[in-house]
This record gives C-alpha cells, structure tokens and sequence, in this order.
C-alpha cells in the first residue's frame, strides 16, 4: 500500500474538510497507484464504474493531503472489515470434493452443483455503441436479436430497439418477453453473428429475457415507439401486451409524480385499500404520500397500519396494483397526470 502522507496543516484544519466519499475516494487511491497497477484494477470494472472513476479522478487531481489521509484511513477501516472467505472459493470447493468423494464422483458432483459461467463476446457488448450493435444485428432472425438485447442494459436495448426497422420492432419485444432459458445452440448463433471464435460449451441454459425485461426496454424508448409497439402486441398477444404494461408502471413509479398529482391521486383512493399498500412500500413512498395528506388524515392512515400488524404480501401486492389500476384510469380522465418519459406526459 502507497505510504501515507503526514498532513502538513494545523489539525483543526484538517477536521475542517469534508470526507471524500464514493467515487472520489476510490479515485484518489487508485491515483496513488502506478498505471499498471491502475490498469489492472480498471480492467475489472464495468463500463459505467470505469467512466465515473474517470470522472472522479480528474475532479480530485489537486486533491488535499488530508483528504488522501482520510481516503486511505476509509480504505484501511473497511478493508479490516472483510474476510477472505470469496477468494479463490472455487479451487477450495473443488479441493474438499475431490478428498472427499475423490475425483471422478466429485467432478460429477460439481457438474451438477457449478454455477454456469460463460465468457463470449455476448459479454463484451456493454463495451459497444448502441448504434454499432444495432448495425450488427438489424439484419438477423429477431429471436437472434432478442438473444441480443437480453444481455444489454434496458437504455441500451432500447437505443438498439429504436434503430431496428419498424416492422422488427415489435416482433423482437414480444421474442424478448417471450424468450426464457436461452439453450447453448441459440448463445452459439449469437456469438456467430457477432464473428466471435469462443469455444462453445456443451448443453446447459441461460436464464434472460421475460416480459419484465421487456417492460424495462420498453421504459427507456420514446412514448411514440412504445404505443405503437404496444399496439401491435396488443393485436399478437394481449395478455404479454397487458403484462407488459403492468410491468412497466408499478407502485414505486408513483413517487415521480408532483405534490397536485399525488393528491388528487390520494383523494380518489380508498383510504382501506391504500393502508394495505402502503405496509409494503418502501420509506421514501410511504413519506412522500403521507407527506401530499393533511395531517390528521396521514396520522390516521399510520395508525391503522399499525394496528393491522403483520399482512400476507400477496395481499399487499394486490392492493399496490389496484392503486397502479386507479392512477391509470384517472389519467385516463384526465384527473390527474402521469410523468413520463422525457418532458412528456400521458
């Protein structure tokens, strides 16, 4: 570890700065390496980690020697912290079945109990521009595509989405929503497609795709591409089309609207219904509801939650989507509106 630097200031300057956190203090520390050694740490990174450490390490180029000292001390408090139990646990497992069992029932044992890993070019996409993918992939199969799209991010998906050829479009969705456990042979046609050389692996499934993966696509394309691409599902398959939807709004989604709408929203709910989900909402909704009602009204609403104590969830999970069902119909009349994408709404 680099050696750390003795402050040069008085001590109640020192107490005066503000802790680098975050990305700031992952910066510094890598700074204090040397290129190679930062690069080896880089090199094990996602692209959106590499892009904010990137950031954070110009921002921090003149950074303080106490606030080195303090991201250090971070590092050092954390690093005491963790065990070494993850490291190198397979070569351990591998070790203690085959002593235990001896190597060949142990080798069948470990086929059996080994989480699947496959290392192809599929992975390296969340390298790639959306619209050098989209070129890749606009003239294949859309069950290929979807293959695709199912190992990208739903922003990027979507940029690649809204690149494809209209009439794609809704096909490839509906394939995504559809796709299930993706077999060895459709990960091999894939890779093909993509010009990789990586050797295939023998049987074995890949669990990607579902209608919320589409539903997560489809919230990050425009509003005209989604309504048209809905309208067409609606036409294939209504009850994908109709889960989809539902999955694209949910309960957590109502914390976006403004203080107008969430209390017209509140005031055309029943007051029964909304105490049931609210039990499985999560700090930040349940505040910013109770915080839209009088006061005496979001008291009243505590208090019969707890006087309810403990709920089935599934019961909860109803309540959440008959609410979801109530903001779409009152969007629908015009009473209230929901945010959505960009500066649009609906």
């Amino acid at each position: 570890m680099p050696e750390v630097l003795t402050p040069d200031r008085p001590e109640d300057d020192a107490e005066a700065l503000s802790p680098l956190h975050g990305s700031a203090a992952a910066a510094v520390l890598l700074m204090l390496f040397s290129e190679d050694e930062a690069a080896e740490i880089l090199a094990r990174l996602e692209p959106e980690e590499v892009r904010q450490l990137g950031y954070a390490m110009y921002d921090v180029a003149d950074v303080e020697i106490e606030e080195v000292n303090q991201a250090l001390d971070q590092f050092v408090t954390k690093a005491k912290k963790r065990t070494t139990i993850g490291y190198g646990a397979s070569s351990h497992i591998r070790g203690a079945m085959h002593k235990a069992l001896g190597p060949e029932r142990a080798d069948n044992m470990l086929a059996r109990i080994t989480p699947p890993t496959r290392s192809t070019r599929l992975s390296l996409l969340k390298w790639m521009e959306a619209g050098e993918i989209a070129a890749i992939v606009e003239g294949e199969h859309p069950q290929l595509i979807a293959v695709v799209l199912a190992h990208l991010e739903p922003p990027v998906a979507a940029m690649v989405l809204s690149r494809l050829p209209l009439e794609k479009q809704e096909d490839v969705i509906y394939r995504v929503a559809t796709l299930g456990p993706i077999g060895t042979e459709a990960l091999d046609d894939a890779e093909a497609i993509l010009s990789v050389g990586s050797p295939s692996v023998k049987g074995g499934t890949l669990q990607r795709g579902g209608t919320s993966e589409a539903a997560a696509i489809m919230n990050n394309v425009r509003k005209d591409v989604e309504q048209r691409i809905i309208r067409a599902l609606n036409k294939r398959d209504k009850i994908v089309a109709q889960t989809i939807e539902e999955e694209m709004f949910i309960f957590d989604n109502l914390i976006d609207l403004d203080d107008k709408n969430m209390g017209a929203l509140l005031r055309n709910v029943d007051t029964g219904l909304l105490v049931v989900a609210l039990k499985g909402a999560n700090d930040m909704l349940k505040a910013r509801m109770l915080g839209c009602m009088s006061q005496r009204a979001a008291q009243s609403i505590t208090d019969e939650m707890e006087e309810r104590g403990p709920m089935r969830l599934a019961e909860v999970i109803d309540a959440q989507k008959q609410i979801v069902v109530d903001a779409r119909r009152l969007a629908e009349q015009g009473v209230i509106m929901l945010a959505a994408k960009g500066d649009e709404f609906v």
